[in-house]
C-alpha cells in the first residue's frame, strides 16, 4: 500500500479484508453499504474478462471485484467528480493503477464513452428510489447516490446493454418493489433475466433487496436462488454473509 495518498480533512480509510485492500470514505458524503459488498460476491467474473461499473461512486465495486475474481481488468463510470477524485485516490493507494480505472461520466452517455460491445460484465448498485418526495437537497452526494436523480433504471440498463458484448452479463442490486420495472426494462433492452436471488435482514423477515443476473441474448428462464440471510442475530453475519466479507472469493 502507498503511503504517499493524500487523505483529506474528514475522511477515512476502511480496511476491506482482502488482499490488504482499502478504501478513503468521507462519512459526509456517501459510504458503501451491505449491498455493494453482497452484490460483489453475487457477480460472476471468469477469467481475462473486462468488467465495468455504472455508478461506482467510492470505486467499492471495481476494488472488491479485483480482490476477488480473475476479472483482467475493472472500470468504474461516476458523474460525480469529487467521488471520481476519491475512487482514483483509493486506487493509487492499493497500487491498482494497472488493473482499475475510474472514469468521470454520464450514465446516460455509456455508449458513447465506451464504445459499444467492449465488456463482458457489468455491474450497477444504483440509486434505489424513484420518487422525489422527502427529498431535502437533491442535489447533495447522499442524494444522488440513493435517489434517481441523475439516472434512473432506464438509463443504468440501457448504458449496460449497449456496452455488453453478445453473451455478456449484467449484475445489479435493487430494491423487491422495483422487480416489475426491472424485468421489464431488462427484457426491453434485450438483457434476458437469468437469476434471482432476494437478501433478508433476518430469515423471518421480509426481503430488503434483489440480486438480480441477466444476460445479453439467450433463452428466456430465470433461476431463482435460496435467499440471502444477512444476519442470524442482532450484529451478528450469517456465515454465508461472512464468508462474502472475509472468504477467499472466486477462482
Amino acid at each position: 500500500m502507498r503511503t504517499d495518498v493524500l487523505i483529506k480533512e474528514g475522511e477515512r480509510v476502511d480496511d476491506l479484508h482482502r488482499k490488504g485492500y482499502v478504501i478513503i470514505q468521507d462519512p459526509k458524503r456517501f459510504c458503501f453499504g451491505v449491498d455493494a459488498v453482497i452484490l460483489s460476491g453475487f457477480a460472476r467474473v471468469k477469467k481475462g474478462e473486462k468488467v465495468l461499473d455504472l455508478g461506482t461512486g467510492t470505486g467499492i465495486l471495481p476494488i472488491l471485484l479485483e480482490g476477488r475474481t480473475l476479472g483482467s481488468h475493472f472500470t468504474g463510470l461516476e458523474i460525480q467528480p469529487e467521488s471520481v477524485e476519491m475512487a482514483r485516490r483509493s486506487v493509487a493507494l492499493n497500487e491498482l493503477e494497472e488493473k482499475v480505472e475510474i472514469v468521470e461520466g454520464d450514465i446516460k452517455e455509456t455508449a458513447a464513452i465506451f464504445g459499444g460491445s467492449v465488456f463482458d460484465v457489468v455491474t450497477s448498485n444504483p440509486p434505489y428510489m424513484n420518487e422525489g418526495g422527502g427529498l431535502q437537497n437533491p442535489s447533495g452526494p447522499k442524494a444522488i447516490a440513493r435517489h434517481e436523480v441523475l439516472c434512473t433504471l432506464e438509463d443504468v440498463v440501457k448504458g449496460a446493454a449497449k456496452v455488453l458484448r453478445p453473451g455478456g452479463r449484467f449484475y445489479m442490486v435493487h430494491r423487491p418493489h422495483r422487480l416489475t420495472d426491472i424485468i421489464c426494462t431488462l427484457r426491453q433492452y434485450g438483457l434476458e433475466p437469468k437469476r434471482l436471488r432476494f437478501v433478508h435482514s433476518f430469515v423471518d423477515k421480509a426481503p430488503s433487496m434483489v440480486l438480480v443476473e441477466a444476460g445479453r441474448g439467450g433463452k428466456p428462464m430465470v433461476k431463482v436462488e435460496p435467499p440471502l440471510v444477512i444476519y442470524k442475530a442482532p450484529g451478528e453475519y450469517t456465515d454465508e454473509i461472512y464468508d462474502i466479507y472475509y472468504g477467499e472469493g472466486q477462482a
